[in-house]
């Protein structure tokens, strides 16, 4: 009950649901500073999706396929690409190494998780930055691609966000997305995608495989949060996280919460 409280809450001030998240994800990073955490989404699974990975990629295997799927959609190659809200950089880093675009830039409202970007990558064409999805740091018809992976629901305003997208984006260039909302506000949220200077072009409901992913990634993730010694703050991390069990978990299986991947093209 007090999780759909937050989220009514949330909806009547998106003020406030911006500034709860800045300090969540700021808090977050100093106290797990732990480079080899570098992602935290929920995950990808799919029997048709087994890319190749190195070693140290696999222990990120449904975390990078999700990157995988939603910035696949297209081919990065060559292309100059941004990512918005780069979170631990671990997206950035794979598009980066794997999908092979010519520049990729980060930028995350959380001064502490840019710091840390900074100090584990240190790839000649990546780049980070402090920067907020409501006004970019960029100058107009700077990019051939933006993503947007599982951080859209932290923003007070989404079309905002989409107008700002699209100015930073050259004509005809894409706005590749995944994320999660409640049930009753997908439209809305596709609404905002399908306007705003942007035409969609293709959405899927990949609830399934979040769902799937998180069962699969829930062992590993329970350790991992035993290991911070969390104690009360256990559940709240454990949900946070999206293992099996948890209050997000549930809210996927009873489909209260929907995850949505969608891109689209830049009218202007």
């Amino acid at each position: 009950m007090l999780y759909k409280i937050t989220y009514y809450i949330f909806k009547l001030f998106p003020r406030l649901k911006k500034w709860f998240w800045k300090k969540w994800y700021t808090i977050f990073a100093n106290k797990v500073s732990d480079p080899d955490l570098r992602f935290m989404n929920y995950g990808y699974y799919s029997d048709d999706l087994n890319i190749e990975l190195s070693a140290e990629d696999e222990k990120d295997r449904y975390s990078i396929h999700l990157y995988h799927y939603v910035a696949s959609q297209i081919n990065l190659t060559g292309l100059k690409v941004l990512e918005v809200g780069s979170g631990r950089g671990g997206g950035c880093s794979y598009v980066t190494r794997y999908l092979k675009p010519s520049e990729m830039h980060g930028i995350d409202i959380s001064p502490s998780a840019v710091d840390i970007c900074n100090k584990i990558y240190n790839i000649e064409n990546l780049n980070f930055m402090q920067g907020d999805s409501e006004n970019l740091p960029f100058e107009d018809n700077s990019f051939d691609a933006v993503i947007n992976v599982e951080s859209s629901h932290c923003y007070a305003s989404m079309d905002k966000f989409m107008r700002e997208v699209s100015r930073v984006l050259k004509p005809k260039a894409y706005f590749l997305f995944c994320d999660l909302r409640r049930d009753i506000y997908v439209q809305e949220m596709l609404d905002s995608i399908d306007s705003n200077g942007f035409n969609l072009i293709s959405k899927t409901d990949i609830s399934t495989n979040i769902i799937d992913a998180t069962i699969r990634m829930s062992e590993d993730r329970r350790e991992a949060i035993n290991k911070l010694k969390s104690g009360w703050f256990r559940n709240v991390l454990e949900s946070f996280a999206g293992v099996k069990g948890s209050k997000v978990h549930q809210s996927f299986e009873d489909g209260f919460l929907q995850y949505i991947s969608a891109y689209c093209q830049n009218v202007k």
